[in-house]
């Protein structure tokens, strides 16, 4: 009898011991750069009156047929670029200033590129059964503002976080039952 449940003592045991069996997964928003110095890099290259619209491909940024590129309606253009308006209008960026007078006439793109992996860590049945879920994220998110009127660019800026690292834990006491007792709780409550 004891022979009959061998495999299933050290299935179990591999189970356990084995990270290779937690999911993995990444989260990639193509982007014609592979690292965030990349897309700085390409992005330092766009100079307010003296870049074309039409030179924005050729540094990654294409506006017409890109990859997550955003066009932004002109009254937001104006709420990001001059959000206050108390500041006189002669005390704004050049470009900016340019960007309102022109106003409907003035476009802006705002293009996000990031690439993201997660990776789970920690034992196999905690994971499995909901009870303890650890997940390590690394990766790079990259977003770009180009703001243009009559083929001229006329402001750039940008943001981004060069290295993401950060860990992601969940604690379930419930483990699979953890889902049904929030629904009960949130149904106690109300």
């Amino acid at each position: 009898m004891r022979l009959r449940y061998t495999p299933i003592v050290a299935a179990c045991v591999f189970l356990a011991s084995c990270a290779s069996m937690l999911p993995r997964g990444s989260t990639d928003t193509p982007s014609p750069f592979a690292t965030f110095a990349e897309a700085q890099a390409s992005a330092e290259k766009i100079v307010a009156f003296r870049t074309r619209t039409a030179d924005l491909r050729e540094f990654g940024f294409d506006p017409e047929q890109g990859r997550n590129v955003t066009l932004i309606p002109y009254p937001e253009i104006v709420s990001r670029l001059a959000p206050y308006s108390g500041v006189p209008l002669a005390d704004l960026d050049p470009g900016i200033r340019q960007c309102i007078l022109a106003k409907s006439m003035c476009k802006a793109w705002v293009f996000r590129f990031a690439r993201e992996s997660r990776k789970r860590e920690g034992g196999f049945w905690a994971d499995f059964f909901n009870v303890r879920r650890v997940t390590s994220v690394e990766g790079w998110w990259f977003e770009a503002l180009v703001v243009a009127s009559e083929g001229t660019v006329l402001f750039r800026n940008y943001a981004g976080q060069a290295h993401t690292d950060r860990v992601e834990r969940q604690n379930n006491p419930l483990g699979p039952l953890q889902p049904a007792g929030e629904s009960v709780g949130s149904v106690l409550v109300h």
